[in-house]
């Protein structure tokens, strides 16, 4: 039995601290602010509740196999709900689509922008099926080794054609060009700098679809605090992490305001840059920053829209249903990046969504608060480039006995990656 420390309560820190203790391990899991969760966690105002984070998720079995390896199955404690639209997108000449998972269902999405796009599109996403099958296989559900990658995965990794390129080679008409950059542009990405394989994600929601936690994703953040009493894990809020000890070439224990805590393993499921030993490691990558959000309750009914909803332009403006509010009114929440000169939801009103004489609440959080509030950004490092996937460190690093789990360790933010990312740290650390 190793003593592991887990900085970070977020969804990484989580589900690594209780795939841990299940395998016999004594684990402390230490975080920052007085609660847990991170972005999995609720926004509050008055009677209003709102996902502070993401609303659904892909991959569901990523969350299944988190429940079925830490004790009792998911199905006993949530329901995940498929979504039929996974997001509606509507552009700047008044045309929209709403995208279905499934292929058949995309295709004829689709062809109602033009005949032909929805074999366009078809083909787009089937073009990564082999990009998928060697990402999932050597990189995401499998520990790797960087200095010995297999070939077909080190072929991707450090190919040099970026997204935008292959994008704009593949499609003509634009609009399906915004609807496949769209999951990076959200998350802060530049396309020009995202590799082409990246674009696996579009290959991901067509054929796995986008699930959603009956009664918000908060309650899976919820189920999973509970769980860790279950398995023993101790935990220590209001402890800020500073730094890993190390002795003898190995690390000894962590650095808190508080004092040392002894730990054989450290995993960091936090921004490494927090941590001073590991900041060196990471120090040519950047966060990718999130975008201001604006959390609103509302009298009377929600408006009639899809669970997400994206309107293209500059600036660009996605718009979530859900949320907890009183009888008679609703939550919404609007997400904005690029030219914000204006209030988001005067920017809102612009699409005919006005929403500004019906907010009895409102919560504006920048992305500088977002950060602050959970202790790093929950998108990830930024895509500067082909080179970055390398930069980062997980799920092991270059120190012995220090692993990595988050968006910060992944390709990719979101709770399949995330998730992942635990997973591979409980394989490399091993049972107890």
């Amino acid at each position: 039995m190793a003593r592991v420390a887990v900085v970070g309560g977020g969804f990484g820190g989580l589900a690594a601290a209780l795939r841990l203790a299940k395998l016999g391990h004594d684990v402390t899991l230490l975080e920052r602010s007085a609660t847990l969760g991170g972005a999995l966690a609720e926004v509050r105002a008055g009677d209003f509740a709102w996902d502070a984070g993401p609303t659904y998720t892909l991959l569901p079995a990523v969350v299944r196999d988190l429940f079925r390896k830490s004790g009792r199955p998911v199905e006993r404690e949530l329901e995940l709900v498929p979504l039929d639209v996974v997001r509606e997108h509507r552009f700047d000449d008044g045309t929209s689509v709403r995208v279905p998972s499934g292929r058949a269902a995309q295709v004829a999405a689709f062809d109602q922008l033009a005949g032909g796009l929805g074999r366009r599109w078809a083909d787009h996403v089937a073009s990564y099926a082999d990009d998928w099958d060697v990402l999932r296989r050597d990189y995401l559900e499998n520990p790797w080794d960087p200095a010995a990658l297999p070939r077909d995965l080190a072929t991707r990794l450090d190919s040099r054609e970026m997204l935008f390129k292959r994008l704009k080679r593949t499609f003509k008409d634009e609009r399906l060009r915004l609807v496949a950059t769209h999951p990076f542009v959200a998350e802060g990405h530049d396309p020009r700098n995202v590799p082409a394989w990246a674009g696996v994600t579009a290959y991901v929601e067509q054929r796995f679809g986008a699930w959603t936690v009956d009664g918000g994703m908060a309650r899976l953040g919820d189920a999973l605090v509970a769980r860790l009493a279950t398995r023993g894990v101790t935990v220590l809020t209001d402890t800020d992490v500073t730094d890993v000890v190390v002795r003898d070439g190995r690390v000894a224990a962590v650095t808190t305001d508080a004092g040392e805590v002894d730990a054989e393993v450290v995993v960091c499921a936090t921004d490494p840059r927090r941590l001073a030993a590991l900041a060196a490691y990471v120090e040519r990558t950047m966060p990718a920053i999130p975008p201001v959000v604006v959390h609103v309750g509302l009298e009377g009914e929600a408006p009639d829209l899809p669970h997400e909803l994206v309107l293209h332009g500059d600036p660009m403006l996605v718009v979530r249903t859900g949320g907890r509010a009183p009888d008679g009114h609703a939550a919404v929440t609007v997400h904005g990046r690029g030219r914000l000169s204006e209030d988001v939801l005067r920017a809102l009103a612009r699409h005919r969504i006005d929403l500004r004489a019906r907010v009895v609440e409102r919560v504006d959080l920048s992305p500088r608060e977002q950060v602050e509030r959970w202790g790093g950004s929950p998108m990830g490092v930024l895509w500067q480039g082909r080179g970055t996937v390398r930069q980062r460190v997980g799920p092991r690093t270059p120190i012995a006995g220090v692993y990595a789990a988050g968006a910060h360790a992944t390709p990719g933010a979101g709770l399949p990656y995330v998730g992942l990312s635990a997973a591979l740290v409980a394989a490399e650390i091993g049972p107890a």
